[in-house]
């Protein structure tokens, strides 16, 4: 199975399966081989991609003007690249899906 975590240059690119309209936001383990984010915001103007992003940038200790969405702005799955040091921010990351 691939990894949802890939180190880049520039940070890390993270693979997603996001649940909107959850009860509560929370990001960690997998849904197939993407990690599952599950955010209370409904996918309507955008509302959903910026929670994932807040979401994401709390778990991994960054600002979330760290992380981008750059595929699946429309879908529930989607790939994120997230900026800074990759060796940091994928060790933080593997323990969010606990691998």
């Amino acid at each position: 199975m691939p990894s949802p975590i890939r180190e880049q240059p520039s940070g890390i690119v993270v693979d997603v399966w996001v649940a909107p309209r959850a009860s509560r936001d929370s990001v960690g383990g997998l849904h197939g081989d993407r990690i599952k984010v599950a955010v209370s915001a409904p996918p309507v103007d955008g509302a959903a991609n910026e929670a994932v992003r807040v979401a994401l940038a709390k778990a991994l200790g960054v600002a979330k003007s760290q992380v981008e969405v750059v595929s699946g702005l429309k879908g529930r799955q989607k790939t994120l690249a997230v900026s800074g040091d990759p060796g940091l921010l994928s060790a933080k990351a593997k323990a969010l899906v606990g691998s």
